[in-house]
């Protein structure tokens, strides 16, 4: 077991690994943020007014007072002295190093950002975002959420609930369609749209209006203006790859990791936000947990044996409050191909949506929105990837007899 190992980035990832390697091993996290180590998917309830920021904190790291640093950037990675400088002129050295260092958001490009984000103009990404945008949202502010997708959905939801004015730019058909299809789509719009939420889509926005540094509006690519006082620009996130990049780590979408999650340098690792695993970016909590757990197995046992990562199934879900709670999931594929089997069962009255994709005899996609009772069996029939039972597909939605 390599004695020295320093972790970049406390998120989600880098904290769940810390905490899995243990007071056994000489670890040292660095995170940028200076608040305690929180839950990064819980931001939305944060926002809404339903947690305060202590609620959402993870577990602490056991070890000493320099396990965790706190509002600590790493600046640099010094490969062949295996060293890491950061920006207030301290260095740590290391025997193994794990990027976590996740992702950013993506800012679009906008007319009026070229000075940086005007007041009032805020992405959703961490708790900074989170609590500066609590503070400008109460009954009444006029907020606009560029981007409908799971991060902008959120962002409606919480800012309504805090009793804002939303209205929801997208360009897309409907809210989620990344992840859902047309009619559960539909149904998410609906659900906002009873939150009070006034949702826009197949709309382009092209440019912010502020006055004297501050935000007042959202320009639209028609011309039209939506008059603002804060604006959420939630327009997907990229994997934070500059530090891998500088120090010369190969790179293409993510930092490009093997199923040991082994960088191109022999003694760097990568995992979560940052990681491309075969191809794949997950940008989802459920892998970078995954990826933490399989790391820390390797880093401690030193197992040559030990199992390697070899990719997540993941599930898409979210939860949407306010009159009446109203979930959301989705996996895989829910957009079928010629051939395959698909099985729908739909309540408009109750808001209820169930679909699955069937291919030969596998589960390859689905959507579920209202009622989630069956997602649990239908997320393990589709991570295991097993031949589903000889009966009638029906039975993959139904529970108690149906809807």
């Amino acid at each position: 077991m390599d004695s020295r190992i320093v972790v970049i980035g406390a998120g989600m990832a880098g904290a769940r690994l810390a905490r899995r390697l243990g007071p056994a091993c000489d670890v040292t996290l660095l995170g940028e943020e200076p608040h305690a180590l929180y839950n990064r998917v819980l931001l939305a309830e944060v926002l809404a007014g339903r947690y305060g920021p202590e609620v959402i904190a993870l577990p602490p790291v056991p070890g000493g007072a320099d396990t965790v640093r706190r509002g600590v950037r790493a600046v640099r990675i010094d490969r062949e002295a295996r060293t890491v400088h950061c920006a207030d002129g301290s260095s740590v050295g290391y025997h193994r190093l794990v990027l976590a260092t996740g992702s950013n958001p993506v800012l679009p490009p906008l007319r009026g950002l070229d000075g940086g984000l005007p007041d009032g103009v805020h992405p959703f990404r961490t708790l900074d975002d989170c609590l500066a945008l609590a503070a400008l949202a109460r009954r009444g502010t006029r907020a606009v959420v560029v981007g409908g997708g799971l991060l902008g959905v959120s962002a409606s939801r919480a800012l309504a609930e805090r009793g804002a004015d939303v209205v929801l730019a997208h360009q897309g058909p409907t809210p989620m369609d990344r992840h859902l299809d047309p009619e559960a789509g539909g149904l998410v719009r609906r659900h906002l749209e009873d939150l009070g939420v006034e949702v826009h889509t197949e709309c382009h926005a092209r440019g912010l209006r502020h006055r004297d540094g501050t935000v007042t509006g959202v320009e639209l690519a028609d011309g039209f203006v939506l008059d603002a006082d804060c604006v959420v620009l939630a327009c997907g996130v990229r994997p934070r790859t500059g530090l891998a990049a500088d120090a010369g780590l190969e790179v293409l979408q993510g930092v490009v990791v093997d199923d040991a999650l082994l960088t191109s340098d022999p003694y760097i690792h990568a995992i979560g936000d940052c990681a491309e695993h075969a191809g794949t970016v997950y940008g989802l909590a459920t892998p970078a947990l995954e990826q933490a757990d399989v790391l820390a197995a390797l880093l401690t046992t030193g197992d040559p044996e030990a199992p390697r990562y070899t990719g997540t199934r993941a599930l898409t879900r979210l939860t949407l409050s306010g009159s009446g709670t109203f979930d959301v999931a989705a996996f895989g594929e829910p957009s079928p191909r010629p051939g395959d089997d698909v099985v729908r069962l739909a309540d408009a009255t109750r808001g209820a949506y169930r679909k699955v994709v069937v291919r030969g005899d596998r589960l390859v996609g689905g959507v579920l929105l209202g009622d989630l009772g069956t997602v649990g069996a239908l997320a393990r029939a589709w991570e295991g990837d097993d031949p589903l039972p000889d009966a009638p597909l029906l039975h993959l939605l139904t529970t108690d007899g149906g809807l």
